[in-house]
């Protein structure tokens, strides 16, 4: 931590941050005096060629695999179970944002399994076969069967099988009991199939029937089973799930901090803000905790990110309004919605019958939260998790627990960069130096040392290195100035006066800022309120 005390004449303040970030700002403008006015003319960072390189991201959005149409493959006695279980179960996963396939043919006499459905159970993930009282009669449902059997004992665990038995018992699927063995039985005696394929069907349903599943009757009807079974399935899948990038380290720790506070086992509604200034890692942070916790809410999670940016566009808000609807299970109606009022009454009406977790991310005014999380009274269990840089402008009629993410210590800040800058853990002995004096520079902000390592990690010519640190000296990477100038665009022009001759006093330390104390420990309050800097009394 930099500290430094100016002499003031009142009483002693000491800034952090460390002050780089008030002095890169600054660099980071043409100041000039007119009349006692100041003109501010942003200035373009100068970039090597390819210095913008995207950091790599790990993807587990979407449960799929590689080149799938579909998620779940659903298996099912068409007679028995179409125009009912099988008809909401559908449903269900569908509102839930899980491509099911669901065939609405049956096979003729003799038929192979269509090579249609045949893609759809190889690109498949999850099979869910639906084992009713008729299910063995069919020949296509055992061909299906065979086939979902033969891909997921041989996909090292890739597949699965999450077998509903809906009127029978496990020991019908074992064929020790005659229901399905009797079916079978009749099937081979039509002798329309050889004795392979029946012995395959056979292997088949003894094979599924030791698989855990769900049995239709231990639960207190339908709506619950098939609650349970969505639930499992989006957890399996990580539908919810967001994207956190790859390189990821002392997280471990503010994680476990903020879930406690969340306490998603606890009764209540429960609002919680992390703040810090931006490119710390607020977004990612509250990220991580979401994929962790959003399984406890089946459906009934939502994550909004860039609230701030997208709620400043044309029907910014209900276009957000209109997302976290269809996210929390709750899509009926949501494209006649075209006002913010009709939003927040639909939301409203939703949050009060249903416990959710919703993350809203980068919010800067208590509006947006007000907008998204509507004027009711939330469900019990009810979990809301803001980011934001404004800690003081947020109000709710609900208590909300902060949660100040504060900058890297050195050692994971140095690691974080090396596995950047040269895909390991530290920097290659002739560049330990620079390394260290680079992750200075950064301020050891997260954002910043995955840029600057990213962009280096093409670069091991030390003349590089050392025109980069030269001129992180004077500016930050401007992929990184454009995320740190958005907590300096929201501060008034006379408090980016001040922002700025304080900035222009740390960089030189001789010049006096004359402006009354009263003034400056209000501007203090205000730059620590939206993160730009933090005060120590």
């Amino acid at each position: 931590m930099t500290m430094f005390q100016p002499p003031f004449s009142h009483p002693p303040i000491a800034f952090w941050f460390p002050y780089h970030f008030l002095i890169t700002c600054a660099r980071g403008f043409f100041l000039r005096y007119d009349r006692g006015k100041l003109f501010i003319s942003e200035r373009e960072t100068e970039t090597e060629t390819g210095a913008e390189q995207t950091t790599s991201m790990a993807s587990s959005d979407a449960g799929t695999s590689s080149g799938s149409n579909y998620q779940v493959f659903l298996s099912f006695r068409g007679p028995d179970t179409r125009k009912g279980f099988t008809n909401v179960l559908y449903r269900d996963l569908n509102d839930a944002g899980i491509c099911v396939f669901l065939d609405d043919d049956e096979l003729p006499p003799g038929a192979t399994i269509r090579r249609s459905l045949e893609q759809a159970i190889n690109n498949s993930k999850i099979y869910i076969p639906v084992f009713s009282q008729n299910y063995a009669s069919s020949h296509w449902c055992l061909s299906e069967l065979k086939q979902i059997v033969e891909i997921t004992f041989n996909s090292e665990g890739k597949k699965e099988i999450l077998p509903i038995f809906l009127d029978v018992e496990t020991d019908d699927v074992k064929l020790k009991t005659s229901r399905y063995g009797d079916a079978i039985q009749k099937l081979e005696c039509e002798k329309r199939w050889s004795n392979e394929q029946v012995n395959e069907w056979r292997n088949a349903l003894m094979k599924v029937g030791t698989i855990k599943g769900w049995e239709a009757k231990n639960y207190k009807g339908h709506g619950e089973l098939i609650r349970y079974v969505v639930e499992e399935v989006m957890k399996k899948l990580e539908t919810k799930h967001r994207s956190v990038p790859k390189q990821l380290l002392g997280i471990d720790d503010r994680v476990l901090t903020v879930s406690e506070l969340l306490d998603v086992n606890s009764g209540g509604v429960r609002f919680i803000r992390i703040y810090g200034m931006g490119g710390i890692g607020k977004t990612t942070l509250a990220k991580v905790v979401f994929n962790k916790l959003s399984s406890h809410f089946g459906k009934c999670c939502c994550f909004l990110e860039d609230v701030r940016v997208k709620s400043s566009r044309i029907d910014g808000l209900v276009e957000l309004q209109k997302k976290l609807l269809s996210e929390i299970g709750a899509p009926a109606g949501v494209k006649n919605i075209d006002e913010i009022d009709d939003g927040m009454h639909r939301i409203g009406e939703a949050l009060q019958k249903n416990k959710v977790l919703i993350v809203l991310d980068d919010v800067d005014n208590s509006d947006q939260v007000k907008t998204l999380v509507g004027n009711g009274t939330l469900h019990l269990g009810s979990r809301i998790l803001i980011t934001t840089r404004n800690r003081d402008e947020l109000q709710t009629d609900y208590q909300i627990l902060d949660y100040e993410l504060e900058v890297m210590t050195d050692g994971p800040a140095l690691k974080l960069f090396s596995r950047h800058a040269f895909n390991k853990d530290f920097p290659l002995d002739d560049y330990i130096v620079l390394s260290r004096e680079i992750v200075y520079e950064t301020g050891r902000l997260p954002l910043a040392l995955e840029v600057i390592g990213s962009f280096l990690s093409r670069n091991k010519n030390q003349k590089i290195w050392e025109e980069t640190l030269a001129k992180l000296k004077k500016a930050p990477h401007k992929d990184v100035f454009r995320k740190l100038k958005i907590s300096y665009d929201a501060l008034t022009f006379e408090q980016r006066q001040i922002f700025l001759d304080i900035a222009c006093f740390l960089s030189v330390r001789i010049r006096q800022v004359h402006f009354t104390c009263g003034k400056i420990v209000s501007f203090i309050h205000i730059l620590e309120s939206v993160s730009s800097l933090t005060c120590l009394w």
